[in-house]
């Protein structure tokens, strides 16, 4: 970072156009204007003295804050959850919004709660796991497609998993929509080729992650989870405490104290929605019936009964947090997953 750096540029980035402020040492706007969000035009309008410049998070802010630090420029990344006055504004504007970003941070960046991207290689990879999710609920949109088409004539398919639908249920297709759905089985024939694929090549980018097989010990985190967790969070050291790492997922309940009155609220949800649904879905692994017996299993069957019929919701969710503290952990540690008795180890070891 430059340490003569005078110039606050906000900079509201668009699909086709940016709007840029430009705040000088005075605190007074020293230049408005606006470039098309391209490769070179960036590159020629950048071109110029260093400044701090502040962009918010979106579908290009990952390749032009690259492309800005090569050009010598400080660049914050502002977190949108955190810029809730150009989002709530009554008079929000791409003009206003650069002008807002660069007087946050002129003023402080922690305001901004800065976001770190991942590297190219890395988000390369995380491609890969998105495709195959992206599939997935392809082949379930068609599955359900399949089995309402049927239904509207008076018949049903038979309960089968969605991997082998296409197999089990073609025959059973009434003659009159064999030509309306065969095109769809077709389909699912092809899709369900493409998430072999991906899951042949998830295993092999796995394999260029050591750290994947050291959170994957939990039972109920498979590869696909234990990919993505270490993809989106990238860096173990990001965290001081492990039980952040619930927070950064959007995992942690929200907080609206005031006075006496704290009432219990839903998950802020903030953070890449999915690796939440994937830790979501190993909490739902752990509490069902082919859960292996764990101290994190025990605390959520508890946890599920008490509450109300909403209990098994939030269990599921507190489980989920809590699953994704341990794999921080042993992601940090290194150490061999203890399913029961951790905590009693520990104590008996600093006894010792």
């Amino acid at each position: 970072m430059t340490n003569n750096i005078s110039e606050t540029i906000g900079c509201d980035l668009g699909d086709k156009k940016s709007e840029l402020c430009v705040i000088g040492a005075d605190g007074a706007v020293a230049w408005r204007g606006s470039v098309r969000t391209t490769r070179k035009a960036m590159t020629q309008t950048f071109t110029r003295p260093s400044a701090h410049v502040v962009i918010e998070v979106g579908a290009h802010s990952r390749w032009v804050a690259a492309l800005l630090e090569e050009l010598g420029h400080r660049v914050t990344v502002a977190n949108p959850r955190r810029v809730k006055a150009i989002s709530d504004s009554d008079t929000k504007t791409d003009r206003r919004d650069a002008e807002l970003l660069a007087r946050l941070g002129r003023a402080d960046v922690n305001l901004l709660a800065p976001v770190q991207h991942r590297g190219r290689q890395q988000q390369a990879d995380l491609a890969v796991a998105k495709s195959r999710d992206m599939l997935v609920a392809m082949r379930t949109k068609l599955v359900n497609h399949v089995r309402g088409t049927v239904k509207s004539l008076g018949e049903r398919l038979p309960s089968c998993t969605a991997a082998s639908f296409a197999r089990q249920t073609r025959p059973l297709i009434p003659d009159e929509l064999k030509a309306a759905l065969e095109p769809v089985y077709q389909a699912l024939d092809r899709i369900d080729e493409q998430i072999k694929q991906c899951d042949q090549m998830i295993e092999r980018v796995a394999k260029r992650y050591p750290d994947v097989a050291v959170v994957s010990q939990v039972n109920g985190v498979g590869v696909l989870t234990a990919l993505v967790f270490v993809l989106t969070i990238a860096d173990k050291d990001r965290f001081k405490k492990s039980r952040m790492a619930g927070a950064f997922l959007g995992l942690r309940p929200r907080k609206s104290q005031s006075g006496k009155g704290d009432p219990e609220l839903r998950i802020t949800k903030s953070g890449d929605p999915f690796v939440r649904r994937l830790l979501v879905n190993g909490a739902n692994y752990i509490l069902g019936p082919f859960g292996q017996d764990s101290d994190l299993r025990r605390w959520g069957l508890e946890l599920s009964k008490r509450g109300g019929k909403n209990a098994k919701k939030r269990a599921k969710v507190a489980v989920a947090r809590k699953l994704a503290v341990l794999m921080h952990r042993l992601w940090v540690t290194g150490e061999v997953y203890e399913p029961t008795g951790y905590q009693q180890h520990r104590i008996e070891q600093a006894a010792a």
